[in-house]
């Protein structure tokens, strides 16, 4: 279990490590131009998600995410425990990645986002990011193709397709509150997002059953 529980933390950090800090980083060398640092924050993430699901896969599952989580144990994959301490792990992991991506590119450890990111639209948004990342993972299982190139893959292109830029992970969206860059969320928009991702959960598990998942 341990070992299972380190996955989940270290997966996480480096996921938001990766996400915000390639978003400092792009928005640093090409300040007015947000489509070259979409770019550079998108491949960023897609190649640091190959990796981390490449290597603990075979340890913990590679979740890095509650709905993810919230998933399987709905599926009866994982106990309500390894579900409670992943969820526990990824959100501590998400905050510590966005820590260190703050602390290196500007010498600060928090600075809470004031990025709007609401709206309707943004809400759908989320909800199809969700659901799209679920039927992506579970159904690339199924047809036994690697789940790594698969998320990886359907997170590059959903920043660019979604008007939210495809949070779609509560740990994740919790932590992005804490960084006022680039990739940030005001906190008072955090509720919308997971309660938007939460839903595509639903959808996607509805959609699943269908598949006999």
């Amino acid at each position: 279990m341990l070992q299972k529980l380190l996955s989940e933390y270290l997966g996480t950090l480096l996921l938001v490590f990766s996400v915000v800090g390639s978003g400092i980083m792009a928005e640093n060398l090409s300040p007015t131009n947000e489509g070259v640092v979409l770019l550079a924050n998108a491949i960023a993430t897609g190649a640091m998600l190959y990796v981390i699901i490449s290597i603990f896969s075979p340890i913990s599952g590679a979740h890095f995410n509650p709905i993810v989580s919230l998933y399987f144990r709905l599926k009866s994959k994982i106990t309500s425990i390894e579900m409670s301490l992943f969820i526990i792990l990824q959100i501590i992991g998400g905050i510590s990645g966005v820590i260190i991506a703050n602390y290196i590119f500007n010498d600060l450890f928090i600075e809470f986002s004031d990025k709007q990111r609401t709206g309707l639209n943004i809400h759908i948004s989320e909800i199809i990011a969700s659901v799209g990342l679920l039927l992506t993972i579970v159904l690339s299982l199924r047809a036994k193709r690697d789940p790594a190139i698969a998320v990886a893959l359907y997170i590059t292109g959903a920043y660019w397709f979604t008007s939210s830029t495809s949070f779609a992970n509560p740990a994740v969206t919790i932590s992005r509150s804490l960084t006022n860059t680039f990739t940030g969320i005001d906190p008072a928009h955090i509720l919308g997002f997971i309660v938007s991702q939460i839903i595509g959960l639903i959808i996607a598990y509805l959609i699943l059953r269908l598949f006999n998942e």
